[in-house]
Parts: structure tokens; sequence; C-alpha cells
């Protein structure tokens, strides 16, 4: 108690304090030691004394991180504006095609960019997807991932064809798709930070919590995959493109993943993932061409074989997949802490 007494004086209810044992590296076979069956046995123990509190003073448990009616209408309206304001720009650009001139096309393209960045910062700035230490250096990775999604499968064809030789072919399908899978990411964080919040309170033993919250974790993962992979079929269809989106759908899932992370207030493992795929995207047409250079042959071979193998589209794929599988393996071990679900940062 004399080493925890900041941390006892501060918490509303013994899961906080449970939380910053474990936190501290105290577990259950250290609560042992205290004649404890587990540290939220010893939580309770420090609750009940702590002199703040009259010790037969009643739990407060706090009320679970789910929102009320109106509020969730609220963030769920703000996770559908980026991909509305995507839909809007791609729709208005089909529709004026061969009626607009260069200039205005770009106008288009711009005023859409904007207008759905913007409603990307309302999104992330309320509901499951809130940050509570912001972005950081994660939005200027985001921001090269996205660029590479769009252009990156044309510039890997180019260079590794002999190019570049001008400028490469859009592909703006997945920008379209993630877009639109805002709106089910939010609801898949939602579900998950619920439901772990229900395991909290119901859990007798940080393993206990643990082996519970691992399964909740890799459903949300799935469930927001089920939601993705339609969304970018059909925005590929309904664009023109006939290519699968399988490095689309690992961007989607990696940017799920870092962003879960960050809501629960652990942002760099998310940033460092996303920092080593937007490394490996640009390593690739970067040994491509020093590939060309006398007696250097051999650093472009993997990449020659790995787009011989699966197409341009291979590279972005290997890169966010990489990054999306390690980052789901950490998250599984850190927000399977209690530490990480004391408080609802993505409630409201």
């Amino acid at each position: 108690m004399h080493h925890h007494r900041d941390l006892c004086e501060r918490a509303v209810s013994p899961l906080e304090i449970a939380a910053g044992l474990e936190a501290h590296g105290l577990t259950d076979r250290t609560a042992a030691r205290y004649r404890h069956r587990d540290v939220f046995a010893l939580a309770e123990e420090l609750y009940a004394r702590t002199p703040a509190r009259p010790a037969g003073s009643a739990v407060a448990v706090p009320p679970p991180p789910g929102p009320d009616t109106e509020a969730r209408a609220g963030w769920t309206l703000l996770a559908l504006l980026p991909g509305a304001a995507c839909l809007a720009t791609a729709g208005l650009l089909l529709v004026t095609e061969g009626s607009l001139g260069g200039g205005a096309r770009a106008t288009v393209i711009v005023t859409g960019a904007l207008l759905a960045c913007l409603a990307l910062r309302f999104c992330l700035g309320r509901g499951p997807l809130r940050a509570p230490e912001g972005a950081g250096r994660a939005g200027m990775y985001a921001c090269w991932l996205l660029s590479f999604a769009v252009y990156g499968e044309g510039l890997i064809a180019q260079v590794v064809s002999g190019g570049p030789d001008g400028p490469w072919e859009a592909a703006p399908a997945p920008l379209l798709g993630l877009t639109a899978a805002v709106a089910p990411a939010a609801w898949c964080a939602h579900f998950f930070t619920v439901q772990a919040h229900r395991k909290l309170t119901g859990s007798r033993a940080l393993e206990e919590f643990g082996a519970g919250v691992r399964p909740l974790l890799l459903a949300a993962v799935v469930l927001f995959l089920c939601a993705l992979l339609p969304l970018l079929f059909l925005a590929d269809l309904g664009l023109g493109g006939t290519g699968t989106p399988v490095s689309a759908a690992a961007l989607g899932v990696l940017f799920f993943l870092a962003r879960l992370l960050a809501a629960h207030g652990l942002p760099e493992p998310g940033t460092v993932a996303l920092a080593a795929a937007c490394a490996v995207e640009a390593a690739a047409p970067a040994l491509v061409l020093a590939g060309r250079l006398p007696g250097l042959e051999p650093l472009a071979r993997p990449v020659h074989a790995l787009v011989a193998a699966g197409g341009p589209g291979a590279v972005p794929a290997l890169a966010c997949g990489a990054a999306a599988l390690g980052l789901l393996l950490h998250a599984s071990a850190a927000l399977s802490r209690a530490s990480a679900h004391t408080h609802p940062h993505t409630g409201a």
C-alpha cells in the first residue's frame, strides 16, 4: 500500500488497481506471496484499505464503455462521411468523364480528397477509433501507404519492365473501399471494447482475462475483414478494375490493428508496423533501380521473383500483410492485459 499509494487513492474501482499492479509487473504468482489467490483479490483489499475510502463502502465498478444511442448514432454518422466523400468524388468523375477538362477534374479530385481527409479527422476524433494520445507519426506513414495503394502497383510495373517511362496509372478503388470501411472498423472496435470490458469485470484472474480477450480480438479482426473484402470488391467493380484486393485488404487490417492499439493507449507498436510497411514498399523499386548498376544485379532478383509470382500487387501485399501479422501477434499480447482496458478510451 505504501508503494502504490497514489494508484490506490486515484482508483475509482479495484479494477483500476488491478490494472495498475499488472502494469508494474505484479502477477497472480506475486499476489500469492501476499496470501491472495490473484491480483484481483489483492486489488480489492488494497481498495478497501485505502484511507480515503471506508472499508465497508460498496465497490464502484466503472460502467461499460458502450455509449448511449445518441452518441453511438453520432460517431456512426461521422464514420460514414469519409466513404461518402470518396464515393461522391468518384461518381462525379465518372458522370463528367469526357466533359470536364484536365484542370477541372484535378480540382474535383483535390476537393474530394480534402473533404475525405477532414471527414476522417472528425471521425477519428470521436467514438471507438479515438486515440487519446493522437496519431503522431502514424498519420505520415498512413499517407504514404494510401498513396502507394493508389499509385504503387503502376510504379512497380513500370520499374520492373525497364521504366519508369512516364506517369503511371492510378488505381483509386482501394482508396474508395478503405474509406468506406471506416464505419465497419468503428463498430468492430466498439464490439471488442465492450466485450473486453465485460470480460474484465467478470474475470477473477489475469490469465482468465487474457484467455478470454484473445479470441475477442481475433473475432473483431475477422469481422472487420468480412466487411472490408466486399467493400473492396464493390469499389473495384464500380471503378472498372479487375484486380484482387489482397494488398488493400492487408492494408485495411494493418490500419485497423494500429488504430485499435492507439485507441487503447498503445500507439507506438502501430507506428512501428506502419513504418516497416512503408520501408518495404519504398525498398522494392529502389532495389530494382539499384540492380541496374554493374555488379548489383542480385539486389533486384527478389523483387523480380515476387512480381513474377504474384504481379505488382504482391509487393504491397507482402509489406502490409507481414506488418499486419506481426502487429496482430503483438496486439494479442498487449490487449490481453487488464491495464489496456481500465479506462474506456473508445467508448464516447
